[in-house]
């Protein structure tokens, strides 16, 4: 049976990983009294005793937690920043750039960002395939429920005394220089990074990514776009969907409670919105570790994960 350990198992993502796991057969978990949990002694001896651990800690924290592996067999799975753009660390976005086989193998993932997600879904596809020129300067818009700040927020937001301003969608990032910045920039191979709008809203979970494009920044039309997204992504967690609009509007809530992701089109043949939705909290965040988890232990990708029809 694997032995897994989530490290900051107390935060929205580790136990969100956690309740997922627990429901698991073939997993057993490594846990650690509360009075232990922060105890450095503790962690080391649980994190080398484990086949998989999940890192849900703040970035000073995660690499703390990386340089106390001695065993070589143990898989670090790590949901912080910080090591998404690091040499020897393997971007754990499975469907980009056939990064399957790569996953399964590696000892080092870095789970990618939930804004990132969307927007690297949506352009990593069009510079690899010369859709998008990597010099080209782009624009993205993301929308997510309040989730994805963490418990904090979740209490600012769930406050029957909340401040009114919370009961508006509020931008932020303002000084653009996200976080999660640096990976959507190296991961797509762009020379740089787009003008990034980040935006909760008052809604638990789901993420929609918009990145507009003008006709005059590729040489293809709007069909060649949808048809190639429909050849790049064939597998079950991302997918090509048309008609997932209604009434000429798109919730960014459709994917809430999923793990799995939509890639869809619209505009016309001048002006082109590229769309991802999916959640924050699912492809986001647990359900693209459990992925990435599972392709590890050589089981289904699937496993443990809620895939839509």
């Amino acid at each position: 049976m694997n032995k897994v350990f989530i490290d900051g198992s107390a935060g929205t993502t580790g136990l969100r990983i956690f309740e997922r796991l627990s429901l698991r057969k073939d997993i057993e978990l490594i846990t650690l009294p509360e009075e232990l949990r922060k105890d450095s002694f503790a962690r080391k001896d649980a994190i080398n005793s484990a086949d998989i651990v999940f890192l849900c800690l703040p970035d000073a924290a995660a690499k703390e937690a990386v340089a106390m592996v001695e065993n070589k067999n143990t898989c670090i799975i790590d949901t912080s920043t910080a090591h998404r753009t690091s040499e020897g660390w393997t971007y754990g976005f499975a469907e980009i750039g056939n990064r399957k086989n790569e996953i399964a193998s590696s000892k080092r993932i870095a789970n990618p960002g939930c804004h990132a997600s969307g927007f690297i879904s949506l352009i990593a596809p069009l510079v690899e395939c010369g859709i998008l020129d990597k010099n080209v300067n782009l624009t993205c818009f993301s929308l997510t429920g309040y989730s994805g700040g963490g418990k904090k927020m979740i209490a600012q937001y769930e406050d029957n005394c909340r401040d009114s301003l919370l009961d508006a969608p509020r931008l932020y990032g303002l000084s653009q220089v996200h976080k999660h910045l640096p990976e959507m920039q190296a991961i797509c191979n762009l020379t740089t990074s787009p003008v990034f709008c980040p935006v909760v809203a008052p809604y638990y979970s789901g993420m929609q990514v918009t990145v507009p494009i003008m006709r005059t920044m590729t040489h293809c039309s709007i069909d060649d776009i949808k048809n190639l997204y429909k050849q790049y992504y064939q597998g079950t967690v991302v997918k090509y969907m048309d008609g997932i609009e209604s009434e000429g509007f798109v919730s960014a809530g459709l994917f809430s409670g999923r793990d799995d992701m939509a890639i869809s089109v619209f505009g016309n043949e001048d002006r082109i919105l590229l769309v991802s939705s999916f959640d924050n909290l699912g492809k986001g965040a647990s359900g693209a570790a459990i992925q990435n988890m599972n392709l590890v232990l050589g089981t289904d990708e699937t496993e443990g994960l809620v895939i839509g029809e």
